[in-house]
């Protein structure tokens, strides 16, 4: 789309009525938005490093792709936009063939232990860096897109050695970026940098940045994580999918007279994606941000192929099949013989009570009220 062009003003334009000057006024002003990306400023700070700087708090609005429907299959077919990721193909020394029966939900022996899974494209499995105990910066080089999960990955390359890693991308990182891990410990140039002293404020500010990963005592309180550790040794085991993260709720801390706070405790108190309170170890790692693909649960897949083409097969009601094939199948019509509802081996498949473990249920506490049935039962039978 041309943009249109400015025109001069002339003698018998003053002479035209008030709407004709409002039309051309109109016509002036740009109607696409070509230009709105170069006015957006760079998240990571004002020195237009990219990548480098504390990660923005405005959250942009990204829209899902939809399609004409040209055929039955794109009608509803919504898909998130992810223009940045990488076009090629992985780095093949970071990725492990898919191939055995492990596509097909089958065990060791050839018995299927996950229902419902067959069949999908050929995949490369994906080598990620959980750990991350490599120190020192490493360039982001491009931003990919993982068959084995549903975040974004990145292929890192350390600056020092040339080596490279996938770790899990944060929302918003993008080629270029620069990103650190001080799981190894403060390096001496930032010590320097604060004087020989560490100060907590200057430590955060300088370190918990987008996409860098910290021991959980250098991440100050209500900091946004993803990639969470549980041990001290251990690599990330929590909110490592899209859009997913965890916020630190409190630390064990001591405040000394000149008002710096030092951690005193063992473990740091995180708040899971789903509600959970948890301990966690005050070494266990974290990387600063939120998973990506946020609008990985919006997504619609438009047709059952596209199902099987992800290793999903398709998934039967037990109402509708036979009897013996299903504990609600059978009989006639929409019936599953007035039986409560139980997976195809019989157990109880709805939550609550009846599927509680029987451990968790206080069987032994007897109340006042049982204790008087009892009497009268014995009376009774006296």
């Amino acid at each position: 789309m041309l943009q249109p062009r400015l025109r001069p003003l002339v003698a018998g334009v003053a002479s035209l009525p008030s709407l004709c000057q409002r039309a051309l006024q109109l016509s002036s002003i740009r109607r696409y938005s070509a230009g709105l990306q170069s006015e957006v400023k760079n998240a990571s700070g004002d020195d237009g490093t990219a990548g480098f700087g504390p990660p923005s708090t405005q959250i942009e609005p990204v829209k899902m792709r939809t399609y004409k429907p040209r055929t039955p299959g794109l009608r509803h077919l919504k898909r998130p936009i992810n223009d940045h990721l990488w076009k090629g193909r992985p780095y093949l020394p970071l990725t492990i063939p898919k191939k055995g029966h492990g596509k097909g939900g089958r065990n060791h022996s050839g018995q299927i232990t996950i229902r419902h899974r067959g069949g999908g494209h050929k995949r490369r499995l994906r080598t990620l860096d959980f750990k991350r105990w490599t120190p020192g910066p490493h360039t982001v080089e491009r931003i990919e897109y993982d068959p084995g999960r549903s975040a974004h990955i990145a292929l890192l390359t350390e600056q020092a050695t040339g080596n490279k890693s996938y770790i899990v991308a944060p929302e918003g990182m993008r080629a270029g970026d620069v990103v650190q891990s001080y799981r190894a410990g403060i390096p001496q140039d930032l010590l320097d940098s604060m004087g020989g002293v560490i100060d907590p404020g200057i430590l955060a500010a300088k370190t918990a940045w987008r996409g860098n990963c910290l021991p959980m005592h250098m991440i100050p309180v209500g900091t946004v994580v993803y990639n969470v550790g549980s041990r001290a040794d251990g690599g990330a085991v929590f909110c490592r999918s899209a859009g997913t993260y965890a916020t630190i709720i409190s630390k064990e801390e001591e405040t000394r007279d000149d008002g710096t706070k030092v951690m005193t405790g063992k473990h740091v108190i995180v708040r899971l994606q789903s509600g959970e309170i948890r301990k966690v170890s005050k070494d266990a790692c974290a990387t600063v941000g939120v998973a990506s693909n946020i609008m990985h649960q919006y997504r619609q897949l438009g047709k059952a192929g596209r199902s099987r083409w992800l290793n999903i097969r398709p998934t039967v009601r037990g109402l509708a099949m036979n009897a013996f094939e299903h504990p609600h199948g059978g009989g006639r019509g929409k019936s599953k013989g007035n039986r409560n509802p139980v997976s195809p081996w019989g157990q109880p498949s709805k939550g609550g009570f009846k599927t509680r473990k029987t451990n968790n249920i206080n069987k032994w506490v007897v109340t006042p009220r049982v204790r008087n049935m009892g009497k009268r039962r014995d009376k009774n039978t006296a």
